[in-house]
């Protein structure tokens, strides 16, 4: 079985809408589907998704860290695709500093969408249930949320927990 490790960010304006990639209608992974800027793990970035998703964001955005407030950490989805593979993906949020400059790569169009109209997007499953999860819970504490993608009656769902520690006796 194959392990695949993705790092993304959704990133907010100052009107509090969101920047995605409407990747291109050849793509050969999610054609014409809108995503969240980001991407895959390399090697030397195992430790540190953090790193991953600015490389990520600034090879589709041009954004650096410098345009980049409050980059986090606040979800992990975890996935088994097909039951070949394992994907994990770790989602970041973070705000654009007002004044950045956009400057698309070659993975598709970026577009700022309005955050609560994630449902009616053409996007992922996951995708949709992270922003929805976030507006309405996430977005009013500071955990990181473990989601695990599953069936719920022949629909794509995701099950949510608080990610914490514990001290055993």
């Amino acid at each position: 079985m194959r392990l695949r490790q993705m790092a993304v960010a959704f990133l907010f304006n100052e009107a509090q809408d969101v920047l995605f990639l409407q990747k291109k209608k050849g793509s050969r992974f999610l054609a014409g589907h809108l995503v969240p800027v980001g991407g895959h793990i390399e090697d030397g970035e195992y430790s540190d998704p953090r790193i991953a998703c600015l490389r990520e964001v600034t090879e589709e955005t041009g954004l650096t860290g410098q345009d980049i407030g409050g980059l986090t950490l606040r979800y992990i989805i975890n996935r088994l695709k097909a039951g070949q593979e394992i994907r994990i993906q770790y989602i970041f949020m973070g705000n654009v500093a007002p004044g950045s400059r956009l400057v698309p790569g070659e993975e598709g169009e970026l577009l700022w969408l309005e955050a609560g109209r994630a449902g009616g997007m053409q996007a992922t499953a996951s995708t949709r249930a992270v922003l929805q999860h976030y507006l309405e819970t996430g977005i009013h504490n500071n955990h990181i949320y473990t989601g695990t993608m599953h069936s719920q009656q022949g629909d794509p769902a995701v099950s949510w927990s608080v990610l914490e520690d514990w001290e055993e006796y």
